[in-house]
Protein backbone atom coordinates (compact mmCIF):
# COMPACT_ATOMS: atom_id res chain seq x y z
CA UNK A 1 0.00 0.00 0.00
CA UNK A 2 1.46 3.44 -1.05
CA UNK A 3 1.64 6.88 1.11
CA UNK A 4 -1.80 8.46 -0.31
CA UNK A 5 -3.64 4.85 -0.07
CA UNK A 6 -3.04 4.60 3.96
CA UNK A 7 -3.36 8.20 4.45
CA UNK A 8 -7.11 8.41 3.26
CA UNK A 9 -7.77 5.36 5.18
CA UNK A 10 -6.66 6.89 8.47
CA UNK A 11 -8.59 10.01 7.52
CA UNK A 12 -11.75 8.18 7.38
CA UNK A 13 -11.14 5.82 10.23
CA UNK A 14 -13.04 7.93 12.46
CA UNK A 15 -16.28 8.88 10.53
CA UNK A 16 -16.21 4.80 8.81
CA UNK A 17 -17.63 1.53 10.75
CA UNK A 18 -15.24 -1.47 9.93
CA UNK A 19 -17.52 -2.61 6.98
CA UNK A 20 -17.24 0.95 5.01
CA UNK A 21 -13.42 0.95 5.53
CA UNK A 22 -13.17 -2.62 4.16
CA UNK A 23 -15.17 -1.53 0.95
CA UNK A 24 -13.23 1.42 0.81
CA UNK A 25 -10.25 -0.46 0.85
CA UNK A 26 -11.59 -2.97 -2.09
CA UNK A 27 -12.60 0.63 -3.90
CA UNK A 28 -9.12 2.44 -3.40
CA UNK A 29 -7.27 -0.99 -4.45
CA UNK A 30 -9.30 -1.46 -7.58
CA UNK A 31 -9.05 2.08 -8.79
CA UNK A 32 -5.60 2.91 -7.71
CA UNK A 33 -3.36 -0.07 -7.96
CA UNK A 34 -5.37 -0.81 -11.67
CA UNK A 35 -2.82 1.08 -13.24
CA UNK A 36 0.24 -0.73 -11.71
CA UNK A 37 2.14 -3.71 -13.19
CA UNK A 38 0.37 -6.65 -11.78
CA UNK A 39 1.26 -7.90 -8.56
CA UNK A 40 1.85 -11.47 -7.62
CA UNK A 41 -0.67 -12.31 -5.74
CA UNK A 42 0.05 -14.00 -2.22
CA UNK A 43 -1.50 -16.94 -0.67
CA UNK A 44 -2.91 -18.22 2.71
CA UNK A 45 -0.14 -20.42 2.68
CA UNK A 46 2.66 -18.14 2.00
CA UNK A 47 1.28 -15.67 4.09
CA UNK A 48 1.75 -18.57 6.94
CA UNK A 49 4.95 -19.12 5.90
CA UNK A 50 6.20 -15.57 6.36
CA UNK A 51 4.49 -15.01 9.73
CA UNK A 52 6.19 -18.24 11.03
CA UNK A 53 9.30 -16.83 9.65
CA UNK A 54 9.15 -13.89 11.81
CA UNK A 55 8.61 -15.40 14.62
CA UNK A 56 11.25 -17.23 14.03
CA UNK A 57 13.69 -14.28 13.70
CA UNK A 58 12.19 -12.85 16.98
CA UNK A 59 13.16 -16.00 18.76
CA UNK A 60 10.39 -18.20 19.72
CA UNK A 61 11.34 -21.49 20.36
CA UNK A 62 10.95 -24.30 18.20
CA UNK A 63 7.85 -25.47 19.80
CA UNK A 64 6.40 -22.37 19.50
CA UNK A 65 6.56 -22.15 15.99
CA UNK A 66 5.37 -25.72 15.29
CA UNK A 67 2.27 -24.53 17.90
CA UNK A 68 1.31 -21.52 15.99
CA UNK A 69 1.87 -23.56 12.64
CA UNK A 70 -0.58 -26.01 13.48
CA UNK A 71 -3.38 -24.10 14.83
CA UNK A 72 -2.97 -21.67 11.59
CA UNK A 73 -3.15 -24.05 9.36
CA UNK A 74 -6.48 -25.94 10.72
CA UNK A 75 -7.96 -22.42 9.97
CA UNK A 76 -6.74 -22.24 6.32
CA UNK A 77 -8.23 -25.26 5.56
CA UNK A 78 -11.66 -24.49 6.56
CA UNK A 79 -10.95 -20.52 4.59
CA UNK A 80 -11.40 -21.16 0.78
CA UNK A 81 -11.18 -17.17 0.42
CA UNK A 82 -8.37 -14.70 0.77
CA UNK A 83 -7.00 -14.59 4.27
CA UNK A 84 -7.59 -10.66 3.93
CA UNK A 85 -11.28 -11.27 2.94
CA UNK A 86 -11.88 -12.98 6.66
CA UNK A 87 -14.41 -11.16 8.87
CA UNK A 88 -14.67 -10.67 12.71
CA UNK A 89 -18.45 -13.17 12.59
CA UNK A 90 -16.17 -15.59 10.46
CA UNK A 91 -13.53 -16.14 13.10
CA UNK A 92 -16.38 -16.33 16.26
CA UNK A 93 -18.09 -19.10 14.16
CA UNK A 94 -15.15 -21.27 13.63
CA UNK A 95 -13.81 -21.00 16.83
CA UNK A 96 -17.35 -22.24 18.27
CA UNK A 97 -17.24 -24.80 15.77
CA UNK A 98 -13.56 -25.71 16.65
CA UNK A 99 -14.49 -26.32 19.96
CA UNK A 100 -17.82 -28.61 19.40
CA UNK A 101 -15.75 -30.71 16.94
CA UNK A 102 -12.98 -31.27 19.36
CA UNK A 103 -14.51 -31.31 22.51
CA UNK A 104 -12.27 -29.04 23.92
CA UNK A 105 -11.76 -26.69 26.96
CA UNK A 106 -11.77 -23.45 27.80
CA UNK A 107 -8.08 -22.78 28.39
CA UNK A 108 -7.58 -24.54 25.42
CA UNK A 109 -10.24 -22.48 22.93
CA UNK A 110 -8.83 -19.54 24.18
CA UNK A 111 -4.68 -20.24 23.39
CA UNK A 112 -6.14 -21.30 19.80
CA UNK A 113 -7.72 -17.72 19.88
CA UNK A 114 -4.47 -16.03 21.12
CA UNK A 115 -1.95 -17.68 18.06
CA UNK A 116 -4.94 -16.92 15.58
CA UNK A 117 -4.57 -13.67 17.00
CA UNK A 118 -1.11 -13.20 16.90
CA UNK A 119 -1.12 -14.02 13.08
CA UNK A 120 -3.99 -11.78 12.17
CA UNK A 121 -1.95 -9.15 14.35
CA UNK A 122 0.78 -9.49 12.73
CA UNK A 123 -0.67 -9.42 9.11
CA UNK A 124 -2.16 -6.32 10.30
CA UNK A 125 1.06 -4.48 11.23
CA UNK A 126 2.60 -5.69 8.09
CA UNK A 127 0.13 -3.38 6.06
CA UNK A 128 -1.10 -6.66 4.87
CA UNK A 129 -4.92 -6.78 5.94
CA UNK A 130 -6.65 -3.25 7.16
CA UNK A 131 -7.42 -4.42 10.69
CA UNK A 132 -7.54 -7.47 12.10
CA UNK A 133 -10.50 -9.55 12.57
CA UNK A 134 -9.89 -10.86 15.89
CA UNK A 135 -9.48 -7.30 17.42
CA UNK A 136 -12.93 -7.81 18.70
CA UNK A 137 -12.78 -11.50 20.11
CA UNK A 138 -11.86 -11.17 23.78
CA UNK A 139 -9.89 -13.52 25.85
CA UNK A 140 -12.42 -16.30 26.77
CA UNK A 141 -12.41 -16.65 30.68
CA UNK A 142 -11.97 -20.06 31.93
CA UNK A 143 -12.84 -21.36 35.75
CA UNK A 144 -9.51 -21.04 37.69
CA UNK A 145 -8.68 -24.28 39.67
CA UNK A 146 -5.78 -24.47 41.77
CA UNK A 147 -3.82 -27.05 40.32
CA UNK A 148 -2.00 -29.50 43.07
CA UNK A 149 1.62 -28.87 43.51
CA UNK A 150 4.18 -31.23 44.30
CA UNK A 151 4.72 -32.07 47.84
CA UNK A 152 8.07 -32.43 50.47
CA UNK A 153 6.34 -35.65 50.62
CA UNK A 154 6.22 -36.46 46.58
CA UNK A 155 10.08 -35.46 45.92
CA UNK A 156 11.53 -38.39 48.61
CA UNK A 157 8.86 -40.37 46.80
CA UNK A 158 10.21 -38.97 43.53
CA UNK A 159 13.99 -39.89 45.01
CA UNK A 160 13.59 -43.14 46.09
CA UNK A 161 11.65 -44.01 43.15
CA UNK A 162 14.91 -43.48 40.41
CA UNK A 163 17.27 -46.22 39.74
CA UNK A 164 19.68 -44.05 38.09
CA UNK A 165 21.89 -41.00 39.40
CA UNK A 166 20.76 -38.64 36.39
CA UNK A 167 17.17 -38.65 37.23
CA UNK A 168 17.54 -37.78 40.72
CA UNK A 169 19.70 -34.75 39.78
CA UNK A 170 17.48 -33.86 37.13
CA UNK A 171 14.42 -33.82 39.58
CA UNK A 172 16.25 -32.09 42.20
CA UNK A 173 17.37 -29.49 40.00
CA UNK A 174 13.77 -28.89 38.86
CA UNK A 175 12.34 -28.75 41.96
CA UNK A 176 15.53 -26.33 43.22
CA UNK A 177 15.22 -24.00 39.99
CA UNK A 178 12.20 -23.83 38.92
CA UNK A 179 13.69 -23.63 35.24
CA UNK A 180 11.51 -24.87 32.40
CA UNK A 181 12.21 -27.83 30.88
CA UNK A 182 13.18 -26.36 27.56
CA UNK A 183 16.11 -24.59 29.57
CA UNK A 184 16.90 -27.76 31.57
CA UNK A 185 17.89 -29.87 28.10
CA UNK A 186 19.56 -26.95 26.74
CA UNK A 187 22.13 -26.52 29.94
CA UNK A 188 25.90 -27.85 29.20
CA UNK A 189 28.35 -28.90 32.11
CA UNK A 190 30.23 -25.64 31.70
CA UNK A 191 26.97 -23.78 32.84
CA UNK A 192 26.70 -25.10 36.54
CA UNK A 193 28.72 -23.05 39.28
CA UNK A 194 29.13 -25.65 42.32
CA UNK A 195 31.07 -23.52 44.32
CA UNK A 196 27.99 -20.76 44.37
CA UNK A 197 25.50 -23.44 43.57
CA UNK A 198 23.92 -21.72 40.05
CA UNK A 199 23.95 -21.73 36.89
CA UNK A 200 22.98 -19.56 33.67
CA UNK A 201 19.87 -20.51 31.52
CA UNK A 202 18.57 -19.13 28.11
CA UNK A 203 15.02 -18.41 28.51
CA UNK A 204 12.30 -17.28 26.10
CA UNK A 205 13.59 -15.56 23.19
CA UNK A 206 17.06 -16.39 24.55
CA UNK A 207 16.91 -13.99 27.43
CA UNK A 208 19.84 -15.00 29.75
CA UNK A 209 19.36 -15.31 33.63
CA UNK A 210 20.78 -16.73 36.30
CA UNK A 211 19.47 -19.24 39.00
CA UNK A 212 20.02 -21.27 41.82
CA UNK A 213 20.26 -24.66 43.26
CA UNK A 214 20.13 -26.02 46.81
CA UNK A 215 23.20 -28.24 48.47
CA UNK A 216 21.08 -31.91 47.52
CA UNK A 217 20.76 -30.76 43.99
CA UNK A 218 24.69 -30.14 44.14
CA UNK A 219 25.18 -33.60 45.68
CA UNK A 220 23.31 -35.20 43.27
CA UNK A 221 24.63 -33.28 39.97
CA UNK A 222 28.16 -33.91 41.08
CA UNK A 223 27.34 -37.63 41.78
CA UNK A 224 25.84 -38.03 38.36
CA UNK A 225 28.60 -35.83 36.81
CA UNK A 226 31.38 -38.61 37.94
CA UNK A 227 29.48 -41.48 37.15
CA UNK A 228 29.71 -40.58 33.39
CA UNK A 229 31.97 -41.77 31.06
CA UNK A 230 31.34 -39.76 27.88
CA UNK A 231 32.37 -36.53 26.69
CA UNK A 232 29.25 -34.86 25.82
CA UNK A 233 29.53 -31.22 26.82
CA UNK A 234 25.49 -31.50 28.04
CA UNK A 235 24.31 -31.62 31.54
CA UNK A 236 21.95 -34.43 31.09
CA UNK A 237 22.20 -37.26 28.43
CA UNK A 238 20.18 -40.33 27.24
CA UNK A 239 21.12 -43.45 29.52
CA UNK A 240 22.46 -45.87 26.19
CA UNK A 241 24.70 -45.03 23.57
CA UNK A 242 25.54 -42.70 21.78
CA UNK A 243 24.76 -40.51 25.22
CA UNK A 244 22.97 -38.12 22.90
CA UNK A 245 21.68 -34.66 24.62
CA UNK A 246 18.10 -35.38 26.53
CA UNK A 247 15.20 -33.83 24.97
CA UNK A 248 12.20 -32.23 26.13
CA UNK A 249 9.91 -35.33 24.90
CA UNK A 250 12.68 -37.60 26.75
CA UNK A 251 12.35 -35.38 30.10
CA UNK A 252 8.45 -35.19 29.92
CA UNK A 253 8.00 -39.38 29.01
CA UNK A 254 10.75 -40.30 32.04
CA UNK A 255 8.86 -38.34 35.01
CA UNK A 256 5.33 -39.49 33.54
CA UNK A 257 6.78 -43.40 33.74
CA UNK A 258 8.23 -42.32 37.62
CA UNK A 259 4.93 -40.69 38.65
CA UNK A 260 2.87 -43.74 37.17
CA UNK A 261 5.36 -46.27 38.85
CA UNK A 262 4.44 -44.30 42.36
CA UNK A 263 0.62 -43.53 41.78
CA UNK A 264 1.57 -39.90 41.76
CA UNK A 265 -1.22 -37.66 40.09
CA UNK A 266 0.21 -36.05 36.69
CA UNK A 267 4.18 -35.92 37.11
CA UNK A 268 5.27 -33.73 34.80
CA UNK A 269 7.96 -30.50 34.50
CA UNK A 270 6.53 -27.92 34.70
CA UNK A 271 4.80 -29.27 38.29
CA UNK A 272 8.00 -28.67 39.46
CA UNK A 273 8.02 -24.93 38.29
CA UNK A 274 4.74 -24.10 39.64
CA UNK A 275 5.82 -26.41 42.81
CA UNK A 276 9.02 -24.02 43.80
CA UNK A 277 7.17 -20.78 42.56
CA UNK A 278 3.93 -21.58 44.52
CA UNK A 279 6.47 -22.78 48.10
CA UNK A 280 8.47 -19.41 47.46
CA UNK A 281 5.65 -17.26 47.55
CA UNK A 282 4.16 -18.95 50.90
CA UNK A 283 7.49 -19.00 52.37
CA UNK A 284 7.43 -14.99 52.14
CA UNK A 285 9.59 -14.13 49.12
CA UNK A 286 8.97 -11.20 47.44
CA UNK A 287 7.09 -11.88 44.21
CA UNK A 288 9.30 -9.55 41.93
CA UNK A 289 12.14 -12.01 43.26
CA UNK A 290 9.76 -14.95 42.42
CA UNK A 291 9.50 -12.89 38.91
CA UNK A 292 13.09 -12.52 38.79
CA UNK A 293 14.10 -16.19 39.29
CA UNK A 294 11.01 -17.34 37.00
CA UNK A 295 11.81 -15.43 34.60
CA UNK A 296 8.66 -14.16 33.93
CA UNK A 297 8.40 -10.43 31.68
CA UNK A 298 4.73 -9.90 33.53
CA UNK A 299 4.60 -9.85 36.93
CA UNK A 300 0.67 -10.95 36.01
CA UNK A 301 1.95 -14.32 35.02
CA UNK A 302 4.01 -15.12 37.94
CA UNK A 303 0.74 -14.21 39.82
CA UNK A 304 -0.98 -17.16 38.87
CA UNK A 305 1.71 -19.38 41.66
CA UNK A 306 0.83 -17.38 44.15
CA UNK A 307 -1.72 -19.85 45.63
CA UNK A 308 -1.90 -18.71 49.26
CA UNK A 309 -1.69 -21.44 51.89
CA UNK A 310 -4.96 -21.05 54.40
CA UNK A 311 -2.96 -22.08 57.26
CA UNK A 312 -0.82 -18.44 56.43
CA UNK A 313 -3.96 -17.11 56.44
CA UNK A 314 -5.41 -18.13 59.14
CA UNK A 315 -1.69 -16.87 61.32
CA UNK A 316 -1.48 -13.83 59.53
CA UNK A 317 -5.00 -12.84 60.60
CA UNK A 318 -4.32 -13.87 64.45
CA UNK A 319 -1.11 -11.62 64.06
CA UNK A 320 -2.47 -8.44 62.46
CA UNK A 321 -6.32 -9.21 63.72
CA UNK A 322 -7.09 -11.06 66.22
Amino acid sequence: MNEKFVEIINDMADVLNAAQLKRLQEVLLKRLVKDEPEKKMISNQEYLNKFLEAKKIEGCSERTIKYYKVTVEQLLKKVLHPIRKVTTEQMREYLVDYQKINNCGKTTIDNVRRNISSFFSWLEEEDYILKSPMRRIHKIRAEKLVKNVITDEDIERLRDGCDCLRDVAMIDLLYSTGIRVGELVRLNRADINFSERECVVFGKGDKERRVYFDAKSKIHLINYLKSRTDDNPALFVSLDRPYSRLKISGVEIRLRQLGRKLNLDRVHPHKFRRSMATRAIDKGMPIEQVQKILGHSQIDTTMQYAIVNQNNVKAAHRKYIS
